[in-house]
């Protein structure tokens, strides 16, 4: 079972308290000067961040991921006493299949939906694509974007997963909490501010479609899967004015902020079906247990603890 990996080390409070509060950091830095920073402030510093060298600013926005998610890493290995493939997934070793399926599903996903909307109203689209600025992105996203998404996955659906199961004795409650954090700590991405507080309904709900993709699977393969190719497309294919990122992708949307609909019609229908696709290839079953039922601590571990103390 995925949460009870985390009996595997040590889970004194005061270890995990350390190790959210350092790998945490730059989301609750980011998060408190957010809420303290005007609008008007918050429109200057998006503008200033967009005179800067598109594929400079992506390196900038990326490169800060990979020291945090080291920094993870050596706090759960050493500080914890665990190992990282205990942090990762229930299974003997990581299940490449399972990654690159989800991956693959998502990029169709992306693809498909951006040709229909291509298709029904090619003026919301400019093509911009510049080869050699495409080929630096290209190369940039691949090399840069397992850090970002890996670090926000071992996190998220990772470390705080498990630590709140093993807290709370339950599923659903780091499934529930950690879905919410999560978009509470993308709150501060400039979507938000252009189409207002209804995005935030799509990153809360992203949340959950990876913390439930977690819990079924009893992994996280198909959740890093997944928010790669999700954030690997959003860089490489379509850009807009007010994208967290700006990019040189290949198409730059002219069109409106998304509607309600726009916003909300991902979470409810084709996240199911996502779901529904990964149920019936991998015979997902006994949904109330994995994600409402209770966490207990394995007997194996138990007698580890035992005769340790003796």
């Amino acid at each position: 079972m995925f949460i009870e990996q985390a009996y595997k080390g040590d889970n004194a409070k005061w270890k995990v308290l350390i190790t959210t509060t350092l790998v945490m950091g730059i989301f609750i830095l980011n998060f408190i000067a957010f809420l303290f920073t005007s609008q008007e402030d918050m429109d200057k510093m998006y503008e200033m961040m967009k005179s800067i060298p598109t594929n400079i600013s992506l390196v900038l926005n990326l490169v800060v991921f990979i020291p945090i998610l080291i920094l993870l890493f050596i706090l759960v290995k050493y500080l914890h006493n665990r190992s990282i493939l205990s942090l990762t997934t229930s299974r003997s070793k990581f299940d490449f299949k399972r990654f690159s399926f989800s991956l693959s599903l998502i990029l169709i996903f992306t693809i498909v939906g951006f040709l229909i909307s291509y298709y029904l109203t090619p003026e919301d689209y400019i093509l911009q694509f510049d080869l050699t600025n495409f080929i630096i992105l290209f190369i940039i996203s691949l090399l840069m974007f397992p850090f970002q998404i890996g670090l926000e996955e071992w996190l998220f659906r990772g470390y705080l997963m498990q630590q709140l199961g093993v807290a709370s004795k339950s599923k659903w409650f780091p499934l529930i909490v950690t879905s919410v954090l999560f978009g509470v700590f993308h709150s501060a991405n400039p979507e938000v501010a252009e189409m207002g507080a209804i995005t935030m309904v799509f990153y809360i709900g992203t949340g959950l479609l990876l913390g439930i993709m977690t819990l079924m699977d009893e992994g996280l393969e198909m959740a890093l899967g997944f928010h790669l190719g999700n954030n690997f497309l959003a860089a490489v294919l379509v850009t807009t004015d007010y994208s967290a990122l700006q990019t040189d992708a290949i198409f730059k949307s002219t069109a409106d902020s998304s509607s309600t609909l726009e916003i909300i019609f991902p979470v409810l229908i084709i996240y199911p079906i996502f779901l529904g696709i990964l149920a019936y290839k991998y015979k997902w079953t006994d949904w109330k247990e994995k994600l409402f039922g209770s966490v207990k601590e394995p007997e194996s571990t138990k007698l580890e603890d035992s005769l340790v103390a003796d």
